[in-house]
């Protein structure tokens, strides 16, 4: 429910600050005195249509605050979830109308967007007046609405449940017989590409792998070259390792004679044989290394060109000729197995189809039963407030060629206001103050059923008196026992009903140069005189005054 109203510098309120309370409060107080202004100023808060010409004659900028108390659970909560907000039980939207015609929009003291204050806006308040289009008149909610009335919500939420399971099933199986038309389209293409490619078996990095190995080889093989070459230096035909021998066994056989001459000598070239024959052990492990199979190289060069020139043909990445091995395979595999596939997922979205078709069915039946109670109900509301030539009906067009989330069903209310007239849409048929009755008469069946939990009601007694306007004001209190009612009204029969009593006046300031719009809350002395007043004009008589004490008496009665 709406705690507390706080306007500051909008059109003619300077500072303003109003606490509510549950049930039914109205707001009266002569023309003029500022209660549209001070509508305007609480729907700025919902996230209403801002205008720089509501800012404040002199200010900067105007500012509208509504604090809302809310229990948990509530939609606007979930609203506040899903953008990231603070949930404190309390919520706070705030609304800055700056004099450029800029604003700027909070909910609990965090900067957010227009449009999430109005979707949070549209949760906590409904605003009914006779030129009103939201709320109850919109059509696309009347559904919702019966839904509601008739407490269908789970079954609902169950066939949106089968509308998605309905919806996954026919798109596998629309996937898979687009797959198989394409696939058949290309059968013999298909084919022969996947059984040259089958042949050929192309491997994830297979070129990179055999380019190295080949250049590898092709580098060894240079190397083998320069390798033989050595060790025909160090143990060939050239090698001076005989000669070296041939010397050191003739220095040997002088050794005797001379050894002190010899012995160095022999030592030496002793030593230059050993690393000779030691080159000779590492060279020749260096060619086994080296060696390759040059009939190798020829299978690896024959096995990049057949991959490279398969690349070419199928225009892809020779990377890429496995991946497409495997998807020209499975649309083989889809030709081959595709219509058995077809008939299993065809099955799948037949049973899904019939299970939401029942369900829809099923709800729809349901919701033309429920509808003729509604009519029911709204219709004893209308003769009290002098509709009683006038008809309510809620439209039920089922359309099994159109089926949705929500089944086949397509739901609007329509009224007749008199017999022998066309009946069609509420909102098209009924006039201004017809339209008002309507929409009360609807709230007050629906209750607090699919309603925001703060409802305002902007002059729907205009052009009524009497009875009538008894009749409306006993409606709204009874309204207000489920949620809370706010009514601007010019009847002193609602203002009589009300639970808080507002007046609206205009006060000058500054010596009559400038005005300002107030608000009081009333006390039962000063309720009466303003019921008396309502009554009487601008001379308030003994009769007056009398005759508001028994509106008083009636309405506590």
């Amino acid at each position: 429910m709406l705690a507390r109203l706080s306007i500051r510098d909008i059109v003619l309120i300077e500072r303003l600050d109003i606490e509510f309370s549950r049930g039914l409060a109205v707001l009266t107080g002569e023309t003029g005195a500022g209660k549209s202004i001070l509508l305007d100023a609480f729907a700025l808060a919902l996230g209403g249509r801002g205008d720089a010409s509501l800012v404040r004659h002199g200010a900067e900028q105007g500012q509208v605050t509504a604090v809302f108390d809310i229990p948990k659970g509530h939609p606007a909560s979930a609203i506040l979830g899903d953008n990231g907000l603070d949930d404190t039980g309390e919520m706070i939207l705030r609304r800055v109308q700056l004099a450029d015609g800029r604003t700027r929009a909070f909910i609990n003291d965090q900067a957010i967007s227009v449009q999430t204050l109005k979707a949070v806006g549209a949760a906590l308040v409904e605003i009914h007046g006779q030129h009103d289009e939201r709320a109850l008149v919109d059509a696309s909610t009347h559904r919702q609405l019966l839904d509601a009335f008739a407490g269908l919500e789970k079954d609902v939420a169950a066939l949106e449940l089968l509308w998605d399971a309905r919806r996954a099933a026919n798109t596998v199986l629309d996937e898979h017989r687009a797959g198989m038309e394409r696939a058949a389209r290309e059968a013999d293409y298909l084919r022969h590409a996947a059984d040259e490619l089958k042949k050929l078996a192309p491997k994830d990095g297979e070129e990179t792998t055999l380019a190295g190995r080949r250049t590898s080889m092709m580098q060894g093989e240079k190397i083998a070259t320069d390798l033989r070459e050595a060790q025909d230096a160090v143990s060939g035909h050239h090698s001076p390792v005989a000669a070296l021998s041939a010397a050191v066994r003739r220095l040997e056989r002088r050794a005797g004679n001379s050894p002190t001459l010899v012995e160095p000598a022999v030592k030496a070239i002793d030593a230059a044989i050993n690393a000779l024959e030691e080159a000779d052990q590492h060279l020749s492990a260096a060619l086994i290394a080296a060696d390759f199979d040059p009939s190798e190289l020829e299978r690896i060069e024959e096995r990049l060109f057949a991959l490279r020139a398969a690349a070419r043909k199928y225009s892809t990445p020779v990377d890429g000729l496995a991946a497409l091995a495997a998807k020209y395979a499975s649309d083989v595999a889809l030709i081959d197995a595709g219509a058995d596939q077809l008939t299993r997922l065809e099955k799948i979205a037949a049973e899904a189809d019939k299970r939401y078709s029942a369900a829809a069915t099923k709800l729809s039946a349901a919701r033309t039963k429920s509808a003729e109670k509604l009519n029911k109900a709204v219709n004893a509301e209308l003769a009290p407030l002098k509709l009683e030539r006038a008809k309510f009906m809620t439209q039920v067009e089922t359309d099994l060629k159109s089926p949705g989330p929500q089944g086949f069903d397509r739901v609007e209310f329509w009224v007749q206001t008199n017999p022998g007239t066309r009946a069609g849409p509420m909102m098209k048929v009924a006039s201004g103050g017809e339209l008002s009755r309507f929409l009360l008469a609807l709230k007050v069946v629906l209750s607090d059923k699919g309603s925001a939990p703060t409802l305002v009601f902007d002059e729907i007694d205009t052009g009524v008196g009497g009875a009538v306007a008894d009749a409306i004001g006993a409606r709204l209190a009874r309204l207000a026992g489920k949620v809370q009612v706010m009514a601007v009204t010019h009847a002193p029969q609602v203002a009589a009903r009300a639970s808080q009593h507002l007046l609206i006046s205009k006060d000058a300031l500054d010596k009559g140069k400038r005005v300002a719009t107030r608000v009081n809350a009333l006390a039962a002395d000063h309720r009466r005189e303003e019921i008396a007043r309502m009554l009487a004009g601008a001379e308030i008589t003994a009769e007056a005054r009398a005759a508001a004490e028994r509106l008083l008496k009636a309405a506590t009665a």
